[in-house]
C-alpha cells in the first residue's frame, strides 16, 4: 500500500522546550497593521514535502487561555507560532458542525452541516489528503474518536450524512487512499455476525488482504516499523485521557509518532491529519477537567510533530480547531475564583463521577471529594441531587471552583486561533477562512486540489 520508500532515521531532540516558549504571539514583519510572515517561516521558495495537519476539535481561544494556566511548566508549544485566526461558518449556518467544518478544511469548499466530503449540491469533493495521494505521497489519519467520525471522514470519504459511519469505513478500505489509519471504531469494520455494524462485510479481513497490518493495542502498534497500518484500539471511541491509564490503548502522541515514523519513509513525502477528537466532547459536556487533560494529550502529539519538523526541514505543521464548542472562558458568571490548577486533581470525567452516585445521590459530596479533591457545600450537593442532568450539574460545580465559564453545550460561531510552523507558514497569516487552509497546504506541497 505505501508508496516508494526511503528509510529515514528519526532520533528526536525537541528544540522548542516547553519552558522556553513565549506566551505571546511571534513578532511580525511588514506594514503597520499587516501580519507578515512569522520569524520561523523562512523564505517563500523553501520546499514542503510533508504536511502534518492537527485539528483540536472544538478548541478556541478560551480553551487556550485556560490551558495556559492548567499547565505546570509554561505556555502551550503552539503559542510561539500563532499566525492568525480562522472563520468557521458553514454553507447553510453561521454555526458549523464538524462535518461541514471538516469538509471545508479538507477540500476548500463549504458545504451544509452534516455533510461529509460533498458539496451542497451532492457532488463528491477531493480532499487535500487525496490530492497528496495522487502526487505519490503517503497519507495517514489519526483520531481518538472512532476513526470514521466526521472530522477524519472528510479526508477520505464522501457521504451525505456524517452518521453513516459504516459507509465511511467501507470507502476507506475500498478506495485505499489512506496508508495509516489509527483510532477507535472497530465495530464499524466488523460484520454484524461478529458483533459489529457492517451488515455483511468483514472490513478488517479485507484490509489484511490489501496488505494492511492490523493492530488493536498499544504494544502491537509500537512494534510496527513500516508498511500500511489499520489500528483500531476500541470497539467505539477510545478512552478519554483521564481514563486511559490502565488500558492498553496508545496515547494520541504515540499514534502520531508511529504514523510519522512509517509515513516519513516515503521519499516523495506524506500528509497526516491528527484530530484531538475529545476536546469537543468535553466541551459539549462542559467538563473542564476532561477538556484540559485531552488538550494536554493533544499538545504532546503536536510536540512529536514539531520535533520531527525541526529535524526534517521540509515539513509544515498546522494546528487549528474546526470550531469552538461550549464557549469556554477563563472566568464566568458563577465562578468563585480563577483557580484552573485544581483541575489537575480531577481523575475522572463528570459522566464517570455521576455513575458513582447512589440511587438518591446522597453521596455526591463524597464522590466529588474523592475524584475531584473538592469539598462542595451542602447547597451545591442539593442542586446536583435535584438536577435533571447530574453530569452537567457536577461539571458546572467543578468548573465554578476552577474559574471556568461556559456559554453553551453546543458549538459557537466564533473564530478560532490558527498556528503554522515550518516552511511556507507565511501562507497562513491574518484572518483566513476555513476553506483557505487546505488551499494553502496544496500550494505549499505543490499538489492539485482543483475540484472538477
Amino acid at each position: 500500500m505505501l508508496k516508494r520508500v526511503l528509510t529515514i532515521p528519526l532520533s528526536a531532540v525537541l528544540l522548542l522546550s516547553m519552558g522556553e516558549v513565549s506566551a505571546g504571539p511571534p513578532d511580525h514583519a511588514g506594514k503597520p497593521g499587516h501580519a507578515g510572515p512569522p520569524n520561523h517561516a523562512g523564505p517563500k521558495q523553501e520546499d514542503v514535502e510533508n504536511v502534518i495537519y492537527f485539528i483540536p476539535d472544538g478548541f478556541s481561544t478560551g480553551y487556550n487561555a485556560t490551558y495556559r494556566y492548567y499547565k505546570e511548566d509554561g505556555s502551550p508549544v503552539w503559542d510561539s507560532f500563532l499566525t492568525g485566526m480562522m472563520t468557521t461558518h458553514s454553507n447553510d449556518h453561521r454555526i458549523t458542525d464538524s462535518a461541514a467544518a471538516g469538509t471545508a478544511m479538507a477540500t476548500g469548499v463549504k458545504t451544509n452541516n452534516g455533510v461529509v466530503g460533498q458539496s451542497p449540491e451532492g457532488e463528491d469533493l477531493k480532499s487535500i489528503l487525496e490530492a497528496a495521494d495522487e502526487d505519490g505521497k503517503s497519507t495517514g489519519l489519526v483520531a481518538n474518536s472512532t476513526i470514521t467520525h466526521a472530522t477524519p471522514a472528510v479526508f477520505a470519504s464522501n457521504v451525505d450524512s456524517r452518521s453513516n459511519q459504516e459507509e465511511i469505513a467501507r470507502q476507506y478500505i475500498d478506495d485505499g487512499v489512506v496508508d495509516v489509519i489509527l483510532g477507535g471504531g472497530k465495530d464499524y469494520f466488523l460484520p454484524e455476525e461478529e458483533g459489529g455494524n457492517q451488515p455483511e462485510r468483514h472490513l478488517i479481513d479485507e484490509a489484511k488482504e490489501k496488505e494492511y497490518q492490523f493492530v488493536e493495542n498499544r504494544d502491537q502498534l509500537l512494534e510496527i516499523e513500516e508498511g500500511s497500518i489499520l489500528g483500531l484500539f476500541a470497539d467505539d471511541a477510545m478512552e478519554p485521557e483521564l481514563h486511559r491509564e490502565g488500558t492498553n490503548e496508545p496515547s494520541l502522541a504515540e499514534m502520531t509518532s508511529s504514523a510519522i515514523d512509517v509515513l516519513s519513509q516515503n521519499e516523495d513525502g506524506f500528509f497526516l491529519m491528527v484530530e484531538g477528537s475529545q476536546i469537543d466532547w468535553a466541551g459539549h459536556a462542559n467538563d473542564a477537567a476532561w477538556a484540559m487533560s485531552d488538550t494536554e494529550a493533544f499538545e504532546e502529539a503536536v510536540i512529536e510533530a514539531i520535533d520531527f519538523a525541526d529535524q526534517d526541514g521540509e515539513t509544515l505543521v498546522v494546528v487549528v480547531g474546526d470550531h469552538d464548542t461550549g464557549g469556554m472562558s477563563l472566568g464566568g458568571e458563577n465562578t468563585k475564583s480563577t483557580n484552573v490548577e485544581i483541575l489537575r486533581d480531577v481523575t475522572a470525567t463528570g459522566d464517570a463521577l455521576a455513575n458513582q452516585l447512589n440511587e438518591d445521590r446522597s453521596n455526591v459530596q463524597e464522590v466529588i471529594q474523592e475524584y475531584a479533591n473538592i469539598e462542595i457545600t451542602g447547597e451545591e450537593a442539593e442542586n446536583i441531587q435535584e438536577s435533571n442532568d447530574p453530569v452537567l450539574a457536577i461539571n458546572h460545580v467543578i468548573s465554578n471552583y476552577a474559574g471556568v465559564g461556559w456559554s453553551s453545550t453546543d458549538h459557537t460561531g466564533e473564530e478560532v486561533p490558527l498556528y503554522a510552523y515550518g516552511p511556507r507558514s507565511e501562507l497562513l497569516t491574518g484572518l483566513v477562512d476555513n476553506t483557505d487552509v487546505p488551499k494553502a497546504m496544496g500550494e505549499a506541497m505543490r499538489v492539485d486540489l482543483t475540484q472538477e
